[in-house]
C-alpha cells in the first residue's frame, strides 16, 4: 500500500488536529515542568528563554517545510496543520520575548529600549518577533477574505525574513562562544527551502505563457 494516501487519511481525520496541537504544546510544558521543578540547570531563567527561542526557531522552520513537503512526499494534507505550526510558532516566539523582557529586564521599559539599542542580536530578534505579529494577526479565515488571497499570500511570504532574520539572531547569540554546529543546520535547512522556493517561483513563471503584444495599427 502507497504511504501517501495513508498519511493522507491520517492528516485529514477529526482527531488530526488535537494531536498537532497537543504535540506543538509539548515542548513548552516540558520546559515549564522544568522550571518548576527546578531541573533546567544552574541558570533557568536562561535555559527558558534559549529553550523557548529554540523553539521558535524550530517552528519557523517547520512552518517553511510544509509546502515542501507536501511536494515530496504527495501529503497534501500537510496544508490543513501549517496554521496550527504558524500560530504555535507566535505563542514560543511571544513567550522567548516576554521571557527576556521579564526575566533578563524586569520589565522595564527604559532597560528594554536600551538593551535594544545596545546589543544587535537582542535588537534582530526583536524585530523577527515584530514581523511576526501582523501574520499571526491575519492567521484567521476573515482576515484572509478582508485581505484578498494575493495580498495576504504576499505578506505571509515575509516569514521567510523573519526565518533569516532568527538564524541571524541564533548566530551572533551562539558567538560568543563560537558553537556555530546548531546554526550550521538550521542556516542549511532555511537555505534548501528557500532555494525550492525561488527555483518553484521561476519554473511557475517559466511556464506561464507570455501575454501578446497588440499590433500596433499603422492606419
Amino acid at each position: 500500500m502507497a504511504l501517501a494516501p495513508v498519511m493522507n487519511r491520517l492528516l485529514a481525520h477529526k482527531a488530526a488536529k488535537p494531536v498537532w496541537w497537543t504535540l506543538l504544546a509539548l515542548p513548552f510544558a516540558w520546559l515549564m515542568w522544568g522550571a518548576i521543578n527546578n531541573t533546567l540547570g544552574a541558570n533557568p531563567a536562561e535555559a527558558l528563554i534559549r529553550g523557548l527561542g529554540d523553539w521558535t526557531l524550530r517552528g519557523l522552520v517547520l512552518t517553511l517545510a510544509i509546502s515542501p513537503l507536501r511536494q515530496w512526499t504527495g501529503w497534501h494534507q500537510l496544508l490543513r496543520h501549517r496554521r496550527a505550526i504558524g500560530v504555535a510558532t507566535f505563542v514560543y516566539g511571544t513567550l522567548h520575548w516576554l521571557s527576556y523582557a521579564w526575566l533578563d529586564q524586569g520589565l522595564e521599559l527604559d532597560a528594554l529600549l536600551k538593551d535594544i539599542a545596545k546589543r544587535p542580536f537582542i535588537l534582530v530578534g526583536t524585530l523577527a518577533w515584530l514581523l511576526l505579529l501582523p501574520l499571526a494577526a491575519t492567521s484567521f479565515n476573515r482576515a484572509i477574505k478582508a485581505l484578498g488571497a494575493k495580498r495576504w499570500q504576499a505578506l505571509h511570504k515575509t516569514v521567510y525574513a523573519i526565518a533569516l532574520l532568527a538564524i541571524l539572531h541564533f548566530l551572533w547569540m551562539r558567538s560568543g562562544k563560537q558553537l556555530y554546529g546548531e546554526v550550521a543546520v538550521y542556516a542549511g535547512i532555511v537555505g534548501v527551502l528557500l532555494g525550492w522556493r525561488v527555483r518553484n517561483a521561476w519554473r511557475q513563471r517559466s511556464q506561464t505563457p507570455a501575454r501578446r503584444t497588440p499590433a500596433v495599427s499603422t492606419g
